[in-house]
């Protein structure tokens, strides 16, 4: 599934986004914590869709 991929790659992106922003020192915390978010959007995105993939088993 495209969709899943791309949500996986901003993802990693915005892990080494937040990662550099606070390694530089950077006072932004605003952005850190938009950015913070937003990773959390995705990672619930991504959870959604994963759970579509996977049928469910009734044992």
């Amino acid at each position: 599934m495209r969709r899943l991929e791309l949500l996986r790659v901003e993802h990693r992106d915005l892990d080494d986004a937040i990662a550099a922003l606070v390694e530089s020192g950077g006072r932004d915390q605003m952005q850190v914590a938009r950015l913070k978010k937003r990773k959390l959007r995705l990672r619930d995105e991504i959870a959604l869709l994963e759970d579509a993939l996977v049928p469910d088993i009734i044992a």
